[in-house]
């Protein structure tokens, strides 16, 4: 076997592997994270700064999970007319958030760390999949950047001549629903910013009155 097809292969296995592990390691991160913060106590402006990542982060994933049909439909309106990853691009928001409202070097490194090790492959992988499911993919991906949104909304043949070729076909999920908001169970992630948020302000008082009264 070939150099380059050994490569293909190990890149294969490693995108399944990362598909697999990203959940488990996202509970390990919270754990790393926690321990982290009884290494050392938060500042208060340093809270009120993460709110700058954290709150555009939870309404960026809120508003792509009310606009995608995951494995349906090629969703190309609302958020994916800007960037093909909004709700991974969320994710990153809410993490750069939290640690910047901890100020920790090591949890930076061991998140940027885990995003080139599990993300970059993952969306790999789903594109690779996207691309074999949808004639359209590649059309929308000239269109449309994969991470760092562009400003205007990507052209579209319902505006744009169907000759264009930076145009993209408009799928049926043209409009914000709720009822996908609620089937993804996107304010899962409301819910732990809120619990890491309580556990920035008062894990350290609670621990120290609980092993002071252990004394």
């Amino acid at each position: 076997m070939s150099a380059p097809v050994l490569q293909q292969d190990w890149i294969a296995r490693w995108q399944r592997i990362a598909r697999r592990i990203r959940v488990p390691l996202g509970f390990v991160t919270a754990v790393l994270y926690l321990f982290e913060l009884w290494r050392r106590a938060p500042q208060p402006a340093a809270i009120v700064w993460s709110f700058v990542f954290v709150l555009p982060g939870l309404w960026l994933r809120g508003y792509a999970a009310g606009y995608v049909k995951k494995n349906r439909e090629l969703t190309m309106t609302g958020p994916y007319a800007h960037t093909r990853n909004p709700l991974y691009l969320g994710s990153m928001l809410i993490a750069a958030g939290f640690v910047v409202a901890l100020e920790s070097w090591a949890m930076a490194l061991l998140l940027a760390a885990g995003f080139a090790l599990i993300y970059i492959p993952v969306i790999a992988s789903e594109e690779r999949f996207l691309r074999a499911t949808f004639p359209d993919f590649d059309a929308y991906c000239r269109a449309v950047p994969r991470l760092v949104p562009r400003l205007g909304s990507a052209r579209t043949q319902a505006t744009q001549s169907p000759a264009d070729p930076g145009a993209v076909h408009i799928g049926s999920s043209a409009g914000f629903s709720l009822s996908r908001y609620r089937k993804h169970r996107e304010y899962n992630a409301a819910i732990g910013a809120a619990l890491l948020y309580l556990s920035l302000i008062f894990l350290r008082p609670a621990l120290s009155v609980i092993l002071h009264g252990a004394r």
